[in-house]
């Protein structure tokens, strides 16, 4: 609380003589922002991720899989409230890159991302939004968290949600055990107008987040520590596996696994081991 409190102070103070503040454009369409910094860890630790009240919903296009040889060419994020079930800001940005592999998937040609754009006071908005939020959340954790840290994005370590691989979503919406996003905005009847773009994404997260009721209890569950699990079924009852959500040959060969709290593996109708994690 205290911190919100000091933002907003630094907010009315620091009024611009353009008429903006910072984090906003001024009259000439330029953002006005003051230097943003990470808020020091200690505050980080003090805060409980169970109780999220603040989300940053994150979603990247990159020039290619790998970290190691390709960049992050766009981020989108929207800062989104849970009690009120309202978004309280939002951005995205293309960043520079030479070349990208996966222009045929995320349509962004790299001579667009050189084009003079102000990226850098957009990374510096970002920041600011990392600093006012409690969870960061995306649909598929384990590819967007890799970037962050690396080439133009900045490191965190704020907690991750994944809304693909943690949060169980309704069994009345007849959804996969990961669905993909399309299927989770049709699902809650949200219509979907365009794909591969970061904040096309983060505002269909943020829509089906709006739309749902259990929202406190899906974080506070996605939230619950996991272990990967292999289950111990037979051949002939394999489907029981596959209702579950689990899966075969991933990330172990030969057997059917998922990550999963005590409490799924209490609800399960059949014995699972758990295995080491890949």
């Amino acid at each position: 609380m205290a911190r919100r409190e000091n933002g907003l102070q630094n907010e009315r103070a620091g009024v611009m003589e353009s008429g903006a503040v910072p984090g906003q454009l001024n009259l000439l369409g330029e953002f006005q922002v003051e230097e943003p910094q990470p808020l020091p860890e200690q505050l980080r630790e003090e805060s409980d991720a169970s109780s999220a009240r603040t989300l940053l919903i994150i979603d990247t296009e990159t020039s290619g899989l790998d970290p190691e040889a390709h960049h992050c060419l766009e981020i989108g994020a929207i800062l989104f409230d849970v009690p009120s079930r309202q978004v309280l800001a939002q951005m995205s940005c293309l960043l520079p890159v030479e070349s990208n592999a996966a222009e045929a998937i995320n349509r962004i040609p790299a001579a667009v991302t050189r084009l003079p754009q102000p990226w850098k006071p957009g990374l510096d908005y970002f920041q600011e939004l990392l600093n006012a939020a409690d969870l960061l959340v995306a649909h598929n954790v384990a590819f967007d968290q890799q970037w962050f840290g690396r080439g133009h994005l900045p490191s965190t370590d704020l907690p991750w949600l994944c809304s693909m691989e943690d949060m169980r979503w309704p069994k009345e919406k007849q959804l996969r055990s990961r669905p993909s996003v399309r299927d989770l905005a049709l699902a809650y009847e949200i219509p979907v107008w365009a794909a591969h773009r970061a904040l096309s994404d983060c505002i269909y997260l943020a829509e089906v987040f709006r739309r749902c009721d259990q929202l406190e209890q899906l974080i506070e569950r996605g939230l619950e520590p996991r272990s990967l699990m292999k289950a111990q079924i037979s051949y002939d009852d394999r489907q029981l596996a596959r209702d579950a959500g689990f899966r075969w040959n991933d990330p172990v060969k030969g057997a059917w696994t998922k990550r999963l709290s005590a409490r799924e593996v209490d609800e399960l109708p059949f014995p699972v081991v758990q295995q080491d994690e890949i």
